[in-house]
């Protein structure tokens, strides 16, 4: 019934603005807003929505993962513009640059946009 359909994801922010100028100027996705207020992040063909909502709590696991071919290189970026990665100790280890190294799953790293939900960069193989 639904296999031809188009799927995207959406989450909540706090924040509309808040989350537009992390989305599009920090991280440089490609934002549009529509007339109410809901922001569409354009991301390789993918549409991720993101709403606001008035009694907003932040999810406790990772909302987005970004692909990406060079962890060290793309940690490094996103601590230039001024985005901490977060710190795990258990059930997982990260290391001092806040990359999970560890040999059981993929090499990832982990941070928040301004309303606390949880983004990831993965390193995957090309």
């Amino acid at each position: 019934m639904l296999k031809n359909a188009k799927a995207f994801s959406s989450f909540a922010v706090k924040d509309i603005q808040q989350a537009k100028q992390f989305y599009g100027d920090k991280l440089g996705i490609a934002v549009t807003e529509d007339d109410m207020g809901v922001l569409s992040l354009e991301l390789n063909g993918v549409d991720v929505m993101i709403y606001p909502k008035p009694d907003y709590t932040p999810a406790t696991y990772t909302v987005l993962n970004f692909s990406i071919s060079d962890i060290d290189k793309t940690v490094d970026e996103l601590n230039k513009a001024g985005i901490t990665m977060l710190q795990y100790d258990d059930p997982i280890k990260t290391d001092a640059k806040g990359i999970c190294r560890n040999s059981e799953g993929p090499v990832i790293a982990w941070f928040t946009d301004p309303s606390g939900n949880i983004l990831s960069v993965v390193q995957r193989e090309a």
